[in-house]
């Protein structure tokens, strides 16, 4: 290929400014395997870095998305050979490095999982990142020791891509689910992805005192501030936390009093510096245990590469349901 076409984000001033433009190999950043990109998808950090809401990119210009899966094109890397089916997620894409918006996507080795049995680009990427941080979470809560049988596991911001599916992952493994949402016309919506209790967060009683009732087996939380101080309080003893996002805030005021005197467990996911061995060992799952029952239900709309500018304001807004795939292709 002599070119291809890119979504590249540029630093203007203070903030960015992100266009589709036409690319060479030669102007993507260095690794041993291209990979023939098919399918990507949006996060709600890809939201922030092309619209510059968020401090994503540590350098400028690259190509944005920090997601992709296709096959590969070419590999100096012998685990790799034209036309394997391959996806990479986090890692740097769209941080340090190209990213997954782009016909073609040159990254390291290291960084390619081939995709498992089970899946394919387009599944793989309707799970995206969001699905590998879903059950990066539900993997280590069990290593935790969480089981279906200790009691309830609460998600939180639950209508999002990671709070949707991992409501779906907990239902099918016999968890029962209780979906905490912002959100009261999702309510249908959540019982169907197999919650068997939905919460308003409007309607919330979190209480002040160091110990709620203690109620919850595990959680996982895409909110942090006033809701992550909560699930602290009314953790049932040894029960663990997965602490994923920050969409209401940064900030986490608590007492040690939940660890110390109930054993809770606070365990921080990151899905961009995943251990490759720890990587692979939840894409297998993702494609087995994990794969989510509604994934056309929750990843329910596509996009092309072309309308990418478009899509973008309305994360930043939080009125977005479930997962968005783009194709790279169109």
């Amino acid at each position: 290929m002599t070119s291809f076409r890119a979504f590249r984000i540029h630093q203007a001033g203070k903030g960015v400014e992100a266009r589709l433009e036409t690319l060479t190999l030669d102007e993507l950043g260095a690794g041993e395997v291209v990979i023939r990109g098919r399918y990507s998808s949006i996060n709600y950090k890809d939201a922030l870095a092309a619209t510059g809401k968020g401090r994503i990119l540590r350098r400028y210009p690259l190509v944005g998305g920090i997601d992709v899966a296709g096959e590969v094109a070419s590999s100096t890397d012998p685990r790799y050979q034209p036309g394997d089916a391959v996806l990479v997620t986090g890692c740097g894409l769209s941080e340090e490095h190209d990213g997954g918006y782009a016909e073609f996507v040159r990254v390291p080795g290291d960084w390619v999982v081939t995709i498992p049995e089970g899946l394919d680009a387009r599944s793989a990427m309707q799970l995206g990142t969001a699905g590998f941080t879903a059950g990066l979470a539900i993997h280590r809560l069990e290593h935790n020791g969480l089981a279906p049988e200790q009691g309830p596991v609460i998600v939180t911001g639950a209508t999002g891509g990671v709070g949707g599916l991992a409501v779906d992952m907990l239902a099918r493994n016999g968890y029962q689910v209780t979906a905490l949402t912002g959100k009261a016309d999702a309510v249908d919506y959540l019982r169907g992805l197999g919650a068997s209790e939905v919460l308003l967060r409007g309607e919330l009683e979190m209480g002040t005192r160091p110990l709620e009732k203690a109620t919850w087996a595990g959680a996982i939380d895409n909110l942090g501030g006033e809701t992550l101080a909560w699930l602290t309080r009314t953790m049932d003893w040894w029960g663990s936390i997965a602490c994923i996002g920050l969409a209401e805030s940064h900030e986490l005021h608590t007492t040690v009093m939940p660890f110390i005197l109930r054993g809770a467990n606070l365990l921080g996911i990151n899905s961009v510096a995943t251990p490759r061995p720890l990587r692979l060992a939840v894409w297998n799952r993702l494609a087995s245990d994990l794969r989510p029952q509604h994934l056309d239900t929750i990843a329910h709309k596509t996009v092309a590469l072309s309308e990418l500018p478009g899509v973008f304001p309305e994360y930043i807004e939080g009125r977005v349901r479930g997962r968005t795939l783009v194709d790279l292709q169109r």
